[in-house]
């Protein structure tokens, strides 16, 4: 069985819609992604992507056989959104769409659907198109703590429709629009501290992990954190992942715990907050190798190894 990563999807249902020119010259399509085909703030095309929005709000309940999908550009539609694109949706997709077909269900979904997210994120968010020919390659340009970042729909629809993420189990555009919108733009100063006092306290590494050990762990070292949360992965599913260690590091004095450690996959990190488990990230890591978190102001940056490279990934404390 073929292997559908991103950049295969690319190749097959998209390279061939692109002008001949950005077909076979990579240094050209990438330089065509930096320019900005809108200079002039024309308002006809900024009513062209809201138009494109609007069509695929209408359509795309229907093509991914999910009529309550309620596509109305909230952050809460992204995740309905993201939640119905399953394997077995994009498997239906495929054998619906002929490769080099702009009307084809695959691509008409996506490129619908990645004006569709950049939509999301002007309207809820504060976020500034930056126009792009093809409009799909459209990005959106948005403010946060860590700076300014071009955010790019289109390339995330396609990680998230591959085989790496969905036979996984993975809600890619939900995880990507979480991480890089909603979480870059989250006020984490509104947190109510897990800790009062002491947020600069020393919690030991936990060597033999165990949903009882966990418990006991916290409570001893912890005690203001009465309960790891509902969402917090079960004792079958911490045996499952298989940690060798987990370490702990209150971020943003106290407002967050994080817990970090190496499981069998590779890294794992969950936040938790006043009220248990919030969130949470993961590398697929060298399992055993050693990994190091730090923190730099707002940034957090995790060094760990993968592929035998080490890698260095930052993100703001509150993930």
């Amino acid at each position: 069985m073929s292997t559908w990563s991103a950049e295969r999807l690319f190749d097959v249902f998209f390279r061939p819609l692109y002008p001949k020119e950005l077909q076979t010259d990579v240094r050209a399509l990438v330089a065509a992604r930096e320019v900005d085909a809108n200079p002039a703030n024309n308002p006809r095309l900024l009513g062209e992507l809201d138009d494109i929005a609007t069509v695929f709000a209408r359509v795309a309940p229907a093509a991914l056989g999910v009529p309550s999908l309620e596509l109305d550009r909230s952050d809460a539609s992204v995740h309905r959104l993201g939640a119905a694109l399953d394997l077995a949706a994009r498997d239906r997709l495929l054998l619906a769409s002929r490769p080099g077909d702009p009307a084809a269900p695959l691509a008409n979904l996506v490129i619908h659907g990645a004006v569709y997210l950049g939509a999301c994120v002007v309207a809820r968010h504060g976020g500034v198109w930056g126009v792009r020919r093809p409009l799909w390659e459209s990005v959106v340009h948005l403010e946060s703590r860590a700076g300014t970042g071009a955010l790019a729909p289109f390339h995330w629809w396609l990680k998230a429709l591959s085989d790496a993420e969905l036979r996984q189990g993975e809600d890619g555009l939900g995880k990507r629009f979480r991480q890089h919108v909603e979480r870059a733009r989250f006020d984490a100063s509104t947190l109510t501290p897990i800790v009062a006092e002491r947020a600069d306290r020393a919690i030991p590494t936990l060597r033999k992990v165990r949903y009882d050990t966990l418990h006991k762990h916290l409570r001893a070292h912890l005690p203001e954190l009465r309960d790891v949360g509902r969402d917090f992965p079960s004792a079958e599913k911490l045996d499952e992942l298989g940690f060798l260690e987990l370490e702990f590091k209150l971020l943003g004095e106290g407002r967050y715990l994080l817990m970090h450690g190496r499981g069998k996959q590779g890294l794992h990190l969950f936040w938790l907050d006043r009220q248990g488990f919030s969130h949470a990230a993961f590398f697929p890591a060298t399992p055993g190798d050693p990994h190091r978190v730090e923190v730099d102001g707002d940034k957090l940056i995790v060094r760990f190894r993968a592929g035998g490279a080490d890698v260095v990934h930052e993100m703001l404390w509150w993930g």
